[in-house]
């Protein structure tokens, strides 16, 4: 149901992306947003996935939490939380299913 910007505008977006991740405090916000928000500025609908959990799991990892893997077997669950996100405006289940996803030894501090 996503369709990606024009490329003319995707430095723009991720400008404004990088804006508001800087503003936020804290790095499992910051994670999410960013696993969110990428993929739907990424114009290549192959990777753009993986951009994102690149993202979400370098800004986890840069917060002391864990790499975090989303796996296969739930990605029609994960893919519902992203698109709840991106259609509705709900984050809280891509928020829900990240933090289930998370090893039970998430955070170090």
């Amino acid at each position: 149901m996503h369709a990606p910007p024009k490329p003319a505008v995707v430095l723009d977006c991720m400008s404004a992306l990088f804006d508001q991740l800087r503003e936020e405090a804290h790095q499992a916000v910051r994670a999410v947003l960013g696993n969110w928000i990428s993929p739907c500025i990424h114009p290549n609908l192959d990777v753009n996935g993986r951009v994102g959990r690149f993202l979400m799991n370098a800004t986890l990892a840069s917060g002391g939490y864990s790499w975090t893997i989303i796996r296969v077997d739930r990605r029609i669950e994960y893919m519902a939380a992203l698109e709840e996100a991106s259609i509705r405006k709900n984050i809280r289940p891509s928020v829900e299913f990240l933090v289930d996803s998370m090893p039970q030894t998430a955070h170090n501090g």
